[in-house]
């Protein structure tokens, strides 16, 4: 009598990594949890999850793949964007405001979201695609870049713009949690003054 061992099963990333190598041809790290390589096909924008919904509401589509991981939004931007970003502050006035802005470029990671369609972890704070890669397309073309850099598309959104939106909504979530804290004004009585 003969038994039939079944085929060793597939680990779960396992699909998660082809999606992302084969389907969009983006470098992975191996997890738990998988992790896409940025700098080489993408940088990424990060910031607040509540900055991140201004943003969204301020740009419409014109920002590329958008993923969410617990309480900070990812937004995909163009390759060289991260060294851009201290620059693009300065020049857009933000430079050494405290914005609880990031970015993640050459050698950095991000945690790999499922791809559209697929069952989630059920992990509340598992990363999620807001606006998720189209598989088949260059997606690189459609990312925020600058304009007048060579491998910035005239067709693509502009990286100032979002820079910009993505530094005033980090600072409007930054004075309204600052004011959400601060105690209640007492009430002062009125002063007097005496006339000479």
């Amino acid at each position: 009598m003969a038994i039939t061992v079944p085929l060793p099963r597939t680990p779960p990333d396992g699909s998660l990594v082809r999606w992302y190598e084969h389907e969009l041809g983006w470098a992975t790290v191996a997890g738990p949890p998988v992790q896409l390589v940025t700098g080489l096909r993408f940088d990424v924008l990060e910031l607040p999850a509540e900055a991140g919904r201004g943003v969204l509401r301020r740009m419409g589509p014109a920002t590329g793949p958008v993923a969410l991981l617990g309480r900070r939004m990812r937004l995909l931007v163009a390759t060289g964007s991260a060294e851009e970003l201290p620059g693009l502050l300065d020049w857009l006035e933000w430079g050494g405001i405290s914005l609880d802005l990031a970015v993640l470029g050459a050698d950095g990671r991000m945690t790999a979201p499922l791809p559209p369609g697929r069952d989630g972890s059920g992990a509340p704070d598992a990363a999620v695609w807001l606006r998720a890669p189209a598989p088949g397309r260059e997606v690189e073309s459609s990312l925020p870049a600058l304009r007048s850099a060579p491998w910035g598309d005239a067709g693509a959104p502009c990286l100032v713009r979002l820079v910009a939106a993505a530094a005033a909504e980090c600072h409007r979530v930054r004075l309204l949690s600052a004011r959400a804290r601060r105690p209640a004004a007492q009430q002062l009585p009125p002063q007097r003054f005496a006339s000479s």
